[in-house]
């Protein structure tokens, strides 16, 4: 299964057929639906419509529509008609002033003082066709989005398997760090309990009335041991390894993984600050800085997932 991006965009336009009768300039100038989708991260998902006056009715069809393919990220759906002359005006089709012609007449044999049609009366009156037009737009909407959300879910796959590439890099970039860290461990714990020893003893050697030598010996032991458990970071290191483990099965694996994977980029960024704060050698706080700074960048690209 894919990974899915939430960011990604994509449109397309669809234009409406003309009647028969309707004039020359009527069809050259064809009105054409179009429909424009593009969205951004978010936690949840987040959809907002722009449509003109005639396509309103659409939105709750729109709505199901995306809510079936779509499960995160804020995702503006637009659309708007093209081709419209600048004021609306287009020429009434012979068929048209003919049959008005014909209606004014009767009209009048049976009311003499009816006024005549005026031009305004007229091309409101022969906009059948245009009427027509509008519900050819109309019937196109709910096909043309579901082709534009075809390719606009393609996109975010597309854009989904770029982000698994550059989190499966840093993935391998931590396990090389995890791998150089952990030789340091033993060596840096053995380090700081040799040097809490001799501590300890030059202090006991400046006191007066000082233990019993096997005493001290005892009690030393037992403070080195409690301060080598204290910065030994063995756990926190495996800790780390399982959640990277953990971040490539759920990539490979695919599907709505965003959430899952924000939590666990939280954990590795909790590990690798501890293994920072309790780091007794200048190796691994540089290691530890490293992986913070490679944590950070997956955190932005896992972000855009879905």
């Amino acid at each position: 299964m894919s990974v899915y991006s939430m960011t990604s965009y994509a449109s397309g336009q669809q234009a409406a057929p003309k009647p028969e009768e309707a004039s020359s300039a009527a069809k050259a100038s064809r009105l054409r639906l179009a429909i424009e989708l593009r969205s951004v991260n978010s936690r949840f998902l987040d959809l907002q419509f722009r449509l003109p006056d005639e396509l309103r009715q659409q939105e709750p069809a729109l709505r199901e529509l995306l809510v079936k393919r779509l499960k995160r990220g804020k995702v503006e759906l637009r659309a708007y008609i093209e081709g419209r002359d600048g004021a609306g005006l287009q020429d009434p089709s012979p068929r048209a002033l003919q049959r008005l012609s014909s209606v004014q007449d009767q009209v009048r044999a049976w009311l003499p003082d009816a006024p005549a049609l005026s031009v305004a009366d007229v091309l409101r009156l022969a906009a059948g066709s245009e009427e027509q037009n509008s519900a050819s737009i109309t019937e196109a909407v709910l096909p043309l989005a579901q082709t534009v959300l075809d390719d606009f879910v393609q996109a975010r796959a597309r854009e989904g398997a770029r982000l698994v590439q550059l989190l499966e890099v840093r993935l391998t970039e931590l396990r090389r760090l995890a791998g150089e860290a952990q030789p340091l461990i033993p060596k840096a714990v053995e380090g700081q309990t040799q040097r809490f020893l001799s501590r300890w003893n030059d202090a006991l050697a400046g006191v007066d009335n000082a233990p019993p030598a096997a005493a001290a010996q005892e009690r030393a032991l037992s403070e080195a041991t409690a301060f080598a458990i204290r910065i030994d970071v063995s756990e926190e290191l495996g800790r780390l390894l399982s959640h990277l483990d953990e971040i490539q099965a759920i990539l490979k694996k695919g599907g709505e993984v965003g959430k899952r994977l924000d939590f666990l980029i939280q954990e590795l960024h909790r590990e690798a600050n501890t293994l920072g704060s309790k780091s007794t050698v200048l190796e691994l706080t540089r290691i530890s800085v490293d992986m913070k700074v490679l944590i950070e960048q997956m955190r932005e690209q896992v972000q855009n997932i879905e």
